[in-house]
């Protein structure tokens, strides 16, 4: 079986060949990598397990702590190397390479969006699972650990270092302060390509859509709708922002989005609101794209204010306060890179070729640091990302996710 596979895979190779597709081509010839891919393929089971069994421990946003130890304690039972917990809780691991190549971090975030109100339960049918965060992004966990599972039997050598990694704050508030640490403060030391595993599918994130968001919030001192009537009103002025917002023109290309997605205040509905508040979205391919957005932001919720102001001239003043709650940097990066380029060729070693796309990843920064940086789905299937009824099915050839992730972890690290 291991002779006709690799001979498949040698085919699908063949034709014009690029650099990297030849790298890979003379990774396969290596019997220890070609019983390692065999390995996942028969050993599938293990490694639903292990998704099954980690996203039955609940990682609410900034309380990923339960879920690290136990990865941090899966790590140390493969026989991973200087296994440790960093200050702002991610979960490393470490390969050591020859010292001959670059250091090569594959990484998968630990962190939900369901609060700890949220009761999480797995069930299982087949080979479909169902539960929050079973793909988003516990089937990431799995990969990373399968891959260095597949590394330590096989004892295949890499050039590089090779860097696992749990990271915490991926999702929502969580502002990447996991991935940000890991490269701020060096904490799993310098790392030269970074591969981040999220979700499900046969796809890779090539390219960072970043984000601004923001809490907005205008203050008065209220009063009654009737006695008080002609004081400028916190929900007015709100309201003002809000529809200039709705009516902002922004490109197709690079694409460009905008969203309120929270609003509050008031106390009753005979009584002026003392304050009022929203939340807002911005995203972009390209960072000067959405620094205008933002200045464009900025503008309409002063003119808001002015605008209220105008109308209710003797009533006491407004404020305003603006809160930043999150900020990703947008990145591009050329097809042409090496780490994309090597990501199509693994993928096509094992019969199928990726769309290439941009979103919202760990990845975007280092990405935005110049650092070599993509994102890979994990195999299978999934639905429901960031919601109550979330399922990932395995379907007949869910192992080809991590027999990617390990590919292009070869192919970077070096052999």
């Amino acid at each position: 079986m291991l002779h006709s596979r690799c001979t498949l895979i040698l085919a699908l190779l063949a034709g014009p060949a690029s650099s990297t597709g030849a790298q890979i081509t003379e990774i396969l010839s290596n019997r220890e990598v070609a019983e390692a891919l065999e390995a996942i393929r028969t050993s599938n089971e293990w490694t639903l397990g292990q998704q099954i069994e980690l996203c039955r421990i609940p990682a609410p946003p900034f309380q990923e702590a339960a879920r690290a130890a136990e990865l941090r304690r899966r790590f140390q039972a493969l026989g991973l190397q200087r296994v440790r917990i960093d200050e702002e809780g991610n979960v490393i691991a470490e390969r050591p390479g020859a010292g001959t190549g670059p250091r090569v971090a594959l990484t998968a975030h630990l962190d939900t969006v369901f609060p700890d109100t949220v009761e999480i339960t797995i069930t299982r049918d087949g080979t479909r699972l169902a539960g929050p965060g079973i793909g988003d992004d516990c089937r990431g966990l799995a990969v990373i650990l399968r891959v260095a599972r597949a590394l330590q039997e096989s004892r295949i050598r890499t050039a590089g270092s090779v860097l696992f990694v749990g990271t915490v704050g991926e999702e929502g508030q969580g502002n990447l302060r996991g991935v940000r640490h890991l490269f701020d403060r060096q904490s799993a030391g310098p790392i030269d390509y970074f591969i981040s595993v999220d979700g499900a599918g046969s796809s890779a994130t090539s390219r960072a859509v970043g984000s601004h968001r923001y809490r907005a919030r205008y203050r008065g001192p209220g009063g009654h709708s009737y006695g008080d009537f002609g004081v400028p009103n916190p929900i007015h002025a709100l309201g003002r922002a809000m529809a200039a917002i709705a009516d902002f023109r922004v490109p197709v290309e690079p694409r460009t989005t905008f969203n309120v997605g929270v609003i509050a205040g008031g106390t009753s509905v005979n009584s002026i609101a003392m304050s009022a508040v929203m939340e807002v979205d911005f995203r972009s391919e390209r960072q000067e794209t959405l620094d205008a957005v933002d200045a464009m932001f900025r503008r309409a919720l002063g003119d808001a204010l002015a605008a209220e102001h105008a109308r209710w001239p003797h009533g006491a003043r407004l404020s305003l306060e603006l809160e930043e709650i999150g900020r990703r940097p947008a990145a591009d990066q050329p097809d042409t890179a090496f780490i994309v380029r090597t990501t199509v060729a693994a993928a096509r070693a094992i019969g199928f070729t990726p769309a290439l796309s941009a979103s919202s990843t760990d990845a975007n920064y280092p990405m935005s640091l110049g650092i070599p940086a993509i994102t890979l789905d994990g195999g299978g299937r999934g639905q429901g990302a960031h919601s109550l009824l979330e399922w990932y099915d395995d379907g007949p050839d869910g192992w080809r996710g991590p027999q990617w992730a390990l590919l292009l972890v070869l192919g970077l690290a070096g052999r």
